[in-house]
């Protein structure tokens, strides 16, 4: 998990120089992230990732691939499954979702349409790399059966500050961090998070905001 005083260090990869330009500027200049560069998939990645150090990747896999293309899509996934493998928090941006479940199967943290808003985009980015899973909605009903349909919770049965404590949760703060933005001692925050995972029947931070999304609890 990173460091909560330093700015996480992102890497762009895009084999589309327009789709790296428009994620560059977007992200650039974001609270909490240091964008350290970006990069075609076709270069030699071991060597990128060695140079930049980056605490988690954004990767856009572009347009549906033409039959051309095919071979290029199969080699950022093996790339995609490596990477994931080596320990990196990979948030990978897909154009429909045919080829969302071979993303997930090689190990992104985050699955997301490429029409995300950017504070979806950024929430997604700070949750992976503080190991939360992040999926679209249509993207997780696809991938995961129970996605969607989890046995209701009444929403009363969560009282406003713990929906407040989840959605911060979901935006992977510490709680110290979260503590300070509510004006509360940390210990509240732990009681509040206790009685959340015991109203949702969770056991971990993961849990809670997967099964929060599923019931619409928080916006990602």
């Amino acid at each position: 998990m990173l460091d909560q005083s330093q700015d996480l260090r992102l890497l762009i990869i895009s084999n589309e120089p327009l789709a790296r330009a428009g994620l560059s500027a977007l992200l650039a200049d974001q609270v909490g992230i240091d964008l350290v560069g970006q990069e075609s998939s076709k270069t030699n990645l071991e060597r990128t990732v060695m140079v930049f150090s980056p605490d988690v990747i954004l990767w856009d896999l572009g347009w549906e691939p033409t039959h051309n293309e095919d071979r290029a899509t199969h080699d950022a996934l093996e790339q995609i499954s490596e990477l994931s493998s080596e320990g990196f928090s990979i948030v990978v941006l897909i154009s429909s979702h045919d080829s969302a479940r071979e993303v997930w199967i090689a190990g992104a943290k985050a699955i997301l349409l490429r029409d995300v808003d950017l504070e979806t985009l950024r929430i997604s980015i700070i949750a992976a790399v503080n190991d939360l899973v992040v999926l679209d909605r249509s993207i997780g009903a696809s991938l995961l059966p129970e996605f969607g349909t989890a046995e209701a919770v009444p929403t009363e049965e969560l009282t406003p500050r713990e929906l407040q404590v989840l959605q911060q949760l979901a935006e992977g703060l510490p709680n110290k961090i979260i503590a300070s933005q509510l004006g509360v001692s940390e210990h509240t925050i732990k009681f509040h998070i206790n009685s959340i995972f015991k109203k949702m029947g969770v056991r971990s931070r993961t849990e809670a905001v997967v099964r929060a999304m599923q019931l619409g609890f928080i916006v990602l």
